[in-house]
Formats: C-alpha cells, sequence, structure tokens
C-alpha cells in the first residue's frame, strides 16, 4: 500500500511553486485557481512575482544569485533602462539618432525639422545635467508650462508644475563659483514640457493606461492588452497659472485623486474602454498615455510594476484577468517552467492579448519579401502592391 505522504510529495511534483513578496489578491488568487504551490522565498520555487526591488537584489553582482532553468521571474534584470522617466527619454532620444544614421524611413522630419512618426514623448530635458539646455529652451516660449518629476519616484510623488525659471532656481549656476552644482548633491529629476491642452472628456483631464508584455527581447516577442482603462482628474481641467498647485486639476494618479473631496469611490475615476534580455524573466509594463485636443497621443511614462490595487469591483476584475492571461501566456498549461521553452503560446492561450511585435515573425517575412522580389513578383501588404516610394513597407507592427 502507498503510503499517502508519498502521493502528496508525488501530486506537488508537478505543481508549479510561487512566491510573492506583492501581497494583492489578484495575483494570489490567480496562484490559487492553477492549484500551484505556495512555498517561502528560500525553498525550491518555479515562478516568483517580485517588486521592482527584490529583483535588483536577484541580478545584483553582490548577491551572485543564479536561477535555474526551471525559475522565472516578472521583471527583466535593466527594466528600469525603459520605466525609470529620465533613461526612458534617453533611449528614445538615443533610438531616434540611430535611425537617422541608418537613413529609416522612421525618421523622417517635416519642413520644421519635427519628426513625422517619432514625436510621441514632449520635449524633456534631465536636471540638473541639462540645465542650461532646458533655459535656452524656456526661453524660445516664456509663457510655457513645464512639469517637473524625481526621476526615481512612483504614484505622482514629488510632482509639481512651473512657468517660470525662478521656480527652479537650486538648478542653476551658483552666483559667486559660477560652478554648476553636481548631479550627486541633488535629486535627478526630469522636466518636461506640459500637454496643456489635453483631451477633455466632461470637462476633466485624463489619461489611457495600457498594458504591454514582453516575454523575450531577443528575439522581441510583445503582445499588448485590448482591455485598459482612462484615469480621470476629479476636478475640472483648466490651463489658469493661478491653479498650477493644484494636483486635482493636473496628475491623474490615483494616488493623487483618492484623497480629493470629489473622487468617486464607486469608479474610482476610471473608465473601463472595449532589453537586457534573459531567459528566466518576462515583464508586464504599464503605458500611460495622454491624448491632447488635436487626438495626438504622447506618451507619458511605463511603468514597471502597474498598480495591482484594485481601486473598485471593475478594477478588481480588469487586473484578475490582466494576471490571469499572462499567466498563460508566461507559463503555458501551468506546467513547471523550462527556460529553454520557444515561448510561443498558442493563440487559444492569449485571452485579451493580441501579438503586437513579433521579431522572429518580421524576419521570416523580410526573407520571404527578399525571395518575392529576386524572382520579379511584386511586394506589397497583404498582397496589395507597394508604392513606388524607395522606402521598405513596415508589415509587422499591429
Amino acid at each position: 500500500m502507498v503510503h499517502w505522504r508519498w502521493v502528496v510529495c508525488w501530486i506537488m511534483a508537478g505543481k508549479v511553486k510561487w512566491v510573492t513578496d506583492i501581497e494583492k489578491s489578484v495575483l494570489i488568487n490567480n496562484f490559487e485557481k492553477r492549484g500551484w504551490i505556495q512555498v517561502a522565498e528560500n525553498e525550491d520555487w518555479n515562478f516568483y512575482w517580485m517588486s521592482v526591488q527584490t529583483i535588483r537584489n536577484v541580478f545584483s553582482v553582490e548577491t551572485g544569485y543564479r536561477l535555474s532553468d526551471d525559475q522565472i521571474v516578472n521583471h527583466f534584470p535593466n527594466h528600469y533602462e525603459l520605466t525609470r522617466k529620465d533613461l526612458m527619454v534617453k533611449n528614445i532620444k538615443r533610438y531616434r539618432k540611430e535611425l537617422e544614421k541608418e537613413g529609416s524611413p522612421l525618421a523622417e522630419k517635416d519642413e520644421n525639422g519635427k519628426y513625422i512618426y517619432l514625436d510621441f514623448v514632449p520635449v524633456t530635458f534631465m536636471l540638473p545635467a541639462d540645465y542650461n539646455l532646458f533655459v535656452e529652451e524656456f526661453r524660445k516660449n516664456p509663457s510655457s508650462t513645464w512639469i517637473m518629476k524625481p526621476c526615481g519616484k512612483a504614484q505622482g510623488k514629488g510632482i509639481f508644475l512651473i512657468n517660470k525659471l525662478s521656480q527652479i532656481k537650486k538648478w542653476s549656476r551658483d552666483s559667486k563659483t559660477s560652478s554648476f552644482v553636481s548631479q550627486s548633491s541633488k535629486e535627478a529629476y526630469v522636466i518636461s514640457l506640459y500637454i496643456n491642452n489635453p483631451l477633455l472628456i466632461g470637462g476633466k483631464k485624463f489619461d489611457l493606461r495600457l498594458y504591454v508584455l514582453v516575454s523575450t527581447y531577443r528575439p522581441l516577442k510583445c503582445y499588448m492588452y485590448k482591455l485598459g482603462f482612462c484615469r480621470f482628474c476629479t476636478v475640472k481641467y483648466t490651463p489658469s497659472t493661478s491653479e498650477l498647485d493644484n494636483m486635482f486639476v493636473h496628475l491623474t494618479n490615483v494616488a493623487i485623486q483618492k484623497h480629493g473631496d470629489d473622487y468617486n469611490h464607486i469608479h474610482g475615476g476610471k473608465w473601463t474602454p472595449v532589453m537586457n534580455n534573459d531567459k528566466h524573466c518576462f515583464e508586464c509594463y504599464g503605458y500611460d498615455i495622454i491624448i491632447d485636443d488635436k487626438l495626438k497621443p504622447w506618451l507619458i511614462e511605463v511603468n514597471a510594476s502597474p498598480s495591482l490595487t484594485s481601486s473598485t469591483a471593475n478594477d478588481r476584475i480588469l487586473k484578475y484577468n490582466l494576471i490571469n492571461d499572462t499567466l498563460n501566456v508566461a507559463v503555458p498549461n501551468g506546467e513547471i517552467p523550462d527556460c529553454k521553452w520557444n515561448k510561443s503560446p498558442p493563440k487559444e492561450a492569449l485571452g485579451n492579448y493580441e501579438i503586437l511585435y513579433d521579431e522572429e515573425m518580421a524576419q521570416s517575412d523580410g526573407a520571404d519579401r527578399d525571395l518575392r522580389s529576386r524572382s520579379g513578383q511584386s511586394i506589397g501588404l497583404k498582397g496589395n502592391r507597394a508604392r513606388d516610394s524607395g522606402k521598405p513597407v513596415l508589415t509587422t507592427w499591429k
């Protein structure tokens, strides 16, 4: 007769063992629904949903931690290259320059020297490093409003608006020594041209939260979530300079808005609309987008740990489904992870995710186009004849 303890051990051996340091019900309920086994951090685990602070320790040189083939985590080692405010802007600027050097059609500019396709982030400078460049830009349009954000903070902390140089004098040159204040002595900020003509609904400013899942960077494979939400301010928008200090007018962060007198706890100010690759990693990013009154979208920031706190019933349902679909892509069939996977889940496992970009597919399409071109066949998008513009046809981004 087989002892019951051996039966239990045999059953547990085939289950994913999970750990998290983020105690959120939308996570834990998903793990439990799958019958996964919770273990302690110092035990053998297969799946660890980590905070960004923990991931730094895991991949730090000092710890020397090595993940095994049956372990995966929810962040890439240097996710901050995309999610830290200053590094995101720096990398976008670098990307633009590289495309210009390559002569890419994506780097095309209009008659005023503005990017046609790559002008999706507001004009931004780093302080204190770019103070002089900022002053030069500010003086071109002294009536403009700028928004300052600390590089390493989230949830609207430390953000303020300015419309006078005197409001940020602490980053100016020291009048006596004429020497610039060193970067290390002051907290780093980004300062961006404020989008003062946002599209309004009911007179209120809002932004869009979109979710993008990256399962691998080399080759790049990413998915866009079909569901998301709008975050609304609780106070009607006004461009009046007398209201620059009123964050209930300007910042859509729930962490800010929930303290306002007009905050609605039923809908929470939300409406629901219909890198350094590591084989052990995947990541679900939260993109914040503002649309201006000309219907142009602007990328404001990318979040490495988009909030899993549920402020409303609809919010909880959306985030539960988001985690469910994310786990189905990251851990296909709920099996023990294996980093030798191809990481290509079947279409029916994607749920509300849809493929945004697949580098392997793009390379395959490119090779196919080259082959057809050499054989004299016409090349076009979805079978149509391409315009004779001398520019490559981009077919893989949705």
